[in-house]
């Protein structure tokens, strides 16, 4: 009896690197990207390895994080290797500018045994010339999140999985309550089991098979300053908004939170938006040029904690999303647990924080069936 292959909807950084699990782990694999791998969400994202605010969130973000943080030097250097292409791992640290805050931060340092210090923006950055207390997480690293993606794309292929691209996915076939397949471009594909990662898209996919999760889109904006490499050492946190720094001298600032539908078109009130909380950040930027500005509708979901396991009610399908603004922080860990519930394997985490049917805290009432 022929073996149907897994599927995955979706090739951003959580699909890609589900993918490369699954086909690790020595299974025949098909992955279904409506537009090109990594052209969504994950490519336009900053890369800093952890979330913004960590003790905002709930712990099941926490963790999610210190297990993708601990597994991304090896993921990088492995597909640095693979493929020529380097993600740019860079522990740069993170300073978070404002006295605001602190007890919880350093609360939630010593549960989580995260290295933070007050600092004074001056100390971190020498040559800059200005002053401003903070927190100094010296731990925090980056990843260029394009970089990145060209890498597990890369991967990807050269594990056989077969990869097919400009391919909407329009829905799932079933036998009661087993899947069966799914609808591709008006076309039946067998499937014995399928993880829908498709980020903001996922919603309205699944919503045609009972499960309507609260995950929606929201797009935030970035622009890039060219300065010269070594400008900036470490990444900078001022409320809202952040600097990047890359090797190359590039500088990412972002970025905005803007609740618009599946509009991706960037805007100039964004973009003067941003440029002046850059320069409130570091006036040196202003000798600076901008190259460029972009958008990425990323999925938003009730305090951040993403959604990951099988639909309650069609056995074999799967589902990772709603990782908010965390995405590419989330995304090792996330995908080994996906794989793990697919694969009926030993959970990496403990899956119950993450599930379809959990209730939400912030009053929405998580997941619902139709």
């Amino acid at each position: 009896m022929r073996t149907h292959p897994l599927v995955v909807v979706g090739g951003g950084v959580i699909g890609l690197l589900t993918a490369r699990e699954l086909a690790m782990a020595g299974h025949e694999v098909r992955l279904f990207e409506q537009g090109t791998l990594g052209g969504e969400a994950s490519w336009a994202a900053g890369g800093i390895l952890s979330p913004l605010h960590p003790w905002r969130y709930p712990d099941a973000v926490t963790q999610l994080a210190q297990a993708s943080m601990a597994a991304y030097p090896a993921l990088c250097q492995g597909l640095a290797e693979v493929t020529g292409i380097d993600p740019e791992w860079t522990p740069s640290g993170l300073m978070r500018l404002g006295d605001d805050e602190v007890r919880e931060a350093e609360r939630w340092a010593a549960r989580f045994d995260v290295s933070l210090e007050p600092r004074d923006l001056a100390e971190v950055c020498p040559g800059h010339g200005r002053d401003g207390p903070g927190l100094w997480m010296p731990a925090t690293a980056q990843v260029r999140s394009p970089r990145l993606l060209r890498a597990a794309s890369a991967v990807v292929r050269g594990l056989k999985v077969m990869v097919h691209e400009q391919a909407a996915v329009e829905g799932f076939t079933r036998d009661r309550e087993r899947l069966t397949g799914l609808v591709v471009n008006g076309e039946t594909v067998a499937a014995s089991r399928v993880i829908v990662c498709a980020g903001a898209w996922s919603r309205p996919l699944l919503e045609r098979y009972g499960l309507s999760l609260p995950v929606r889109p929201m797009r935030g904006q970035m622009l890039v300053i060219q300065t010269r490499p070594g400008f900036l050492g470490p990444m900078i946190l001022k409320g809202a908004r952040y600097l990047v720094p890359r090797r190359d001298g590039a500088v990412l600032v972002g970025s905005t939170m803007e609740s618009v539908g599946f509009t991706k078109e960037t805007t100039e009130t964004a973009r003067e938006d941003l440029l002046k909380a850059a320069h409130d950040i570091l006036p040196e930027l202003a000798a600076y040029p901008v190259t460029h500005q972009w958008a990425g509708l990323r999925p938003s979901s009730p305090e951040g904690v993403p959604y990951i396991g099988e639909h309650p009610e069609i056995r074999g399908l799967f589902v990772n999303t709603g990782h908010f603004r965390n995405g590419i922080v989330l995304a090792p860990a996330s995908a080994r647990l996906g794989v793990d519930l697919m694969l009926g394997r030993d959970p990496v985490l403990d899956p119950a924080p993450y599930g379809l049917d959990r209730p939400s805290g912030d009053g929405s009432g998580g997941a619902v069936l139709k």
